[in-house]
């Protein structure tokens, strides 16, 4: 699984291949799916009659026999957690490695096959920091601490943020409350400016990369965030920018060696570079204890505190917002270096279609002790390896490839499945089943599941098997429904916050994503932590046992099951929102007299006429999902309905704010590039009353040499053909 650098570019005929395959192997699964299998299992040992789940009569044997060894599943993943959490083991430290091992044994006692991939991507750590509060006059009124009170013996990294710049400051300080435009707008409606200010912002406000980032496009010169009602953790984290995966390396693997090209190691871009500058916000930033923020928003001026900014917080009812009187004054150093990781793998090879790969995969790292993030999945994951080496021990072999994956570096942002996806692309598109991704797989009560279409009815099969590990006589698939009004509440991975994030998004494999509970308080912080596992997440370890028996029996109908169990009834049914839905909103559109519609569709829409069907979006859109077909449709409708329209296709959409400004061209001209969600709706605004938006279709990317003009200005000098 470990093929020769990829190159930037994937050639044509690759390309070519690829897509012909798919097709085939569409036809060939419609085929296989209207025909009845005439092979008959191969017979296995009778399982014991003790599993608590799905009627025999629903499960095929090595289905029931998976399923009866989970009697005793909670004392080893309890065993395991323990183990793992007892020391914390961040990304690229020695700690890691030891982490790294461990799992690395339990495969390979297992009975799997293991193998090891190591890369050398570029992390950061903290080197030093310091924070005080001046007088006016600059005189020292008392250093404030950074330590994490609820990690009293400093066991845990520092709380820091990763890729943060090294920087220094003493400036006023100012409350941003969250940091989002609309807590800008009512600074303004107050005359406060930030611009060379220390800005104070609590979490909540969305990425907290994205947060630096707005401050710094005010003018901010530092930014120190805060948790409310803390009760003494502080969440470290990454403010890395730009997608995932190591910023020297995008789009390719990271070296498996720190040593440079010329030295024998693998290419890398030079950090100095504007494609790795963009990556790194430009103003420091630093996570900081809410007692410690409290103790500067205590000393602002100003303008009162808006006081739905205040209610939550323990402040004065006479709260300013800044700037000053009193100075902050921050410093910190980073420590950016080539660190080593490791990706630990363990594979059962397929008995009929080897080349068929079903990956289930967790990352191992942690900004702690990991009990919940990652943890509670690596330990699950190691109980669905004692699971399959049984089945292995009878005699079982699957249809397709297993492959189980323990990946490094997920909380700098996703570097170590990156890698390994970047590394072996050219396979995974046409190899790849699915990817069925656990993160933290349990972190409170309550099953939640995101998935593509194509897995939602598998999804719902596989938790009318197994029993809610809360509530006895009712399966998960019960609880799941009655939390949502009746129905299976299925996320769609739009977010970009964990390992599936290069299956689906860069790969397009189809993929799934499970946990128990929607939040957890200690996020990131030393609360995450053996001892919160047993006195609050899960103190019997049922949870872990229901996601355990959730990921391995959805692994096994994947790589078991004759005909892949996708559904792509399901998949069109989605589809509806792209073309039908659009459909319906213009037909309510002329039932109420509305003549001005607006519509956000995607460039490579019109691929096939572009001569872009080689292109790999295209490809991955189209292939199964039909996904730049359904919107083109949608657009056709619009433009035939008399209706006064624009259309605006954007590139890839970006999660971040705007890193450079809006270059729009006429229809059927772009092929590539990305652009901010907030650049998209900066224009989509614009064009409703622009005469010269008006019966256009325009297309949309950012650049960052690309000079910023109005939108106005944008459409203008665009010519509609």
């Amino acid at each position: 699984m470990r093929p020769p650098l990829p190159p930037k570019h994937p050639h044509a005929h690759r390309a070519v291949l690829c897509f012909l395959s798919l097709v085939l192997l569409f036809f060939f699964l419609l085929y296989l799916s209207l025909t009845p299998s005439r092979k008959k299992p191969s017979p296995l040992p009778s399982p014991p009659p003790s599993s608590r789940n799905a009627p025999a009569d629903s499960l095929s044997d090595p289905h029931r026999l998976f399923l009866s060894l989970s009697p005793g599943a909670n004392a080893s993943i309890a065993a395991h957690l323990r183990t793992l959490t007892l020391r914390p083991h961040l990304a690229g430290t020695p700690s890691a490695a030891h982490a790294a091992s461990y799992v690395l044994a339990h495969l390979r006692s297992a009975g799997l096959r293991t193998l090891v991939a190591d890369y050398y991507p570029l992390l950061s750590y903290p080197a030093s920091a310091s924070l005080a509060l001046l007088r006016p006059d600059g005189a020292l009124l008392r250093p404030l601490p950074l330590a994490e009170p609820a990690d009293p013996e400093a066991a845990a990294v520092p709380p820091y943020h990763a890729y943060s710049p090294s920087g220094a400051a003493m400036a006023p300080g100012v409350f941003i409350n969250y940091g989002r435009e609309e807590d800008y707008r009512a600074l303004d409606r107050l005359g406060v400016d930030v611009k060379g200010c220390v800005v104070i912002v609590r979490r909540g406000g969305g990425y907290r990369g994205a947060v630096v980032v707005r401050a710094a496009a005010r003018g901010a010169v530092a930014v120190l965030m805060f948790k409310a009602a803390d009760r003494g953790g502080v969440e470290r984290g990454t403010v890395l920018l730009g997608g995932v995966g190591d910023p020297l390396t995008p789009g390719w693997a990271a070296p498996s060696a720190a040593a440079a090209p010329d030295d024998g190691g693998g290419e890398r871009l030079d950090a100095d570079e504007e494609e790795v500058r963009r990556r790194f916000p430009k103003i420091p930033s630093m996570p900081v204890a809410e007692a410690v923020a409290m103790e500067i928003l205590r000393t602002l001026g100003g303008p009162p505190m808006p006081r739905a900014w205040r209610d939550a917080l323990p402040l004065a009812e006479d709260s300013g917002v800044g700037p000053g009187p009193t100075l902050v004054n921050l410093t910190y150093q980073e420590d950016k270096k080539l660190a080593k990781i490791q990706n630990v793998f363990g594979v059962i090879r397929g008995s009929e279609e080897p080349d068929r790969y079903v990956i289930l995969g967790n990352h191992r790292d942690a900004w702690t002790f990991g009990a919940v993030d990652p943890n509670s999945g690596t330990a699950a994951l190691l109980d669905v390896a004692r699971h399959y080496g049984s089945l292995l021990r009878s005699g079982w072999r699957p249809r397709r490839t297993i492959i189980l994956c323990s990946w490094e570096a997920e909380e700098f942002g996703m570097i170590g499945s990156t890698e390994w996806v970047e590394q072996n692309l050219g396979k995974l598109t046409s190899m790849a089943v699915t990817y069925l991704n656990v993160d933290c797989a349990v972190q409170g009560d309550g099953f939640f599941a995101g998935a593509t279409p194509q897995l939602d009815k598998l999804l719902v099969q596989v938790t009318k098997q197994i029993q809610d590990p809360d509530l006895e006589g009712r399966t998960v698939y019960d609880s799941w429904a009655a939390n949502n009004e009746g129905i299976s509440k299925i996320e769609r991975l739009a977010r970009a916050d964990s390992d599936f994030s290069a299956f689906l998004h860069h790969a397009g494999i189809p993929s799934v994503d499970l946990y128990y509970g929607e939040a957890f308080a200690g996020y990131h912080t030393a609360f995450d932590s053996y001892k919160w596992m047993i006195e609050h997440g899960d103190p019997s370890f049922h949870r872990h046992v229901a996601i355990a028996e959730l990921w391995g029996l959805l692994g096994l109908r994947l790589a078991d099951d004759p005909v892949l169990p996708f559904d792509y009834l399901s998949y069109s049914t989605q589809l509806h929102v792209d073309n039908f839905g659009t459909v319906n909103l213009v037909e309510a559109c002329r039932k109420t007299g509305v003549n001005r519609f607006i519509l956000v569709s995607s460039i490579l829409v019109n691929g096939a006429a572009m001569g872009q069907i080689l292109n790999p979006a295209y490809i991955i859109l189209n292939v199964f999902g039909l996904t730049l077909i359904a919107k083109l449709q949608a657009e056709q409708y619009i433009r035939r309905s008399g209706i006064n329209y624009t259309i605006i296709r954007p590139g890839g959409l970006r999660d971040e704010p705007a890193t450079g400004s809006i270059i729009m061209e006429p229809e059927d001209t772009l092929y590539e590039g990305s652009i901010s969600r907030d650049q998209v709706a900066e224009v989509a605004v614009g064009s409703l009353f622009c005469p010269d938006a008006f019966y256009k279709v325009v297309e949309i990317v950012s650049r960052s040499e690309a000079p910023k003009r109005p939108v106005s200005d944008l459409f203008a000098a665009v010519r509609q053909s």
